[in-house]
């Protein structure tokens, strides 16, 4: 809704005409590349939230040709070295976190505002956590890391914990495998939202995330949860928190 007002501050004050404007916020703005996608071109004016295109399932050239025809920001997920072969090719430099498998391409700074914090149970949840850090951050937030700070050995997560509250993080991310415990604890112990994260890190029975996910659903803390390796779903959802609360 920042970019509706921004858009209707521009058409009072004569920068910007009444078509081009309409162009802009536009619900229903679809555009077809070939036959095989329908992209929405206005995602990020409408909701704030970059596309985010996932590479997994889809040919290199196939998302080279969607990232094209994008306006805004993109993210591009679960990419492979083909994938990225192929956009380096197309695109030249683009910014690459081996460890979230996501390259970002961004056609615009994101006003900066807010601040997240992002913390891991174990080293393993770090993939994940990457994920909704790179989301944070192309939408305009601070990031403060913690990582591998689990209930092994709770002692660990005190310090960067008190650390976050110091700098005024808005919104609290965390990410756990295994028995997904983590996530109440920090919701228990603070007074900004915290979004759970389960990770696939676990293995054997209620292994690959199961488990973290229904003990993070019977969570007694005051905790919101997003499915099973979803990253990118908790960075933007922690994003919009964090950018809301330092609009004035």
């Amino acid at each position: 809704m920042a970019e509706f007002r921004s858009i209707l501050k521009k058409v009072r004050s004569g920068k910007l005409d009444v078509g081009e404007a309409e162009r802009m916020l536009r619900v229903d703005g679809v555009e077809m590349i070939e036959e095989f996608a329908r992209i929405d071109i206005g995602r990020e004016k409408r909701v704030g939230i970059p596309e985010v295109i996932l590479a997994e399932g889809k040919t290199p050239e196939q998302v080279v040709k969607i990232v094209e025809g994008m306006r805004g920001n993109v993210l591009v997920s679960r990419v492979d070295e083909q994938h990225l072969k192929a956009i380096r090719k197309k695109f030249g430099k683009v910014s690459y976190n081996r460890l979230a498998r996501i390259i970002v391409i961004v056609k615009h700074k994101a006003e900066r505002k807010g601040a997240v914090g992002v913390i891991t149970a174990g080293t393993s949840d770090i993939r994940v956590a990457e994920e909704a850090t790179v989301v944070a951050e192309t939408m305009g937030c601070t990031v403060k890391r913690a990582y591998d700070v689990g209930v092994a050995g709770i002692h660990r997560l005190f310090a960067p914990l008190r650390e976050m509250m110091k700098e005024e993080v808005d919104v609290i991310v965390v990410v756990a495998g295994r028995e997904g415990t983590l996530p109440s604890i920090v919701a228990g112990m603070v007074d900004v939202p915290v979004i759970g994260v389960p990770a696939s890190s676990g293995y054997g029975f209620g292994g690959r995330g199961e488990a973290a996910l229904k003990s993070m659903l019977q969570s007694c803390s005051f905790l919101t949860v997003v499915n099973i390796d979803n990253g990118i779903g908790a960075g933007a959802c922690a994003a919009q928190i964090a950018r809301r609360a330092n609009e004035h």
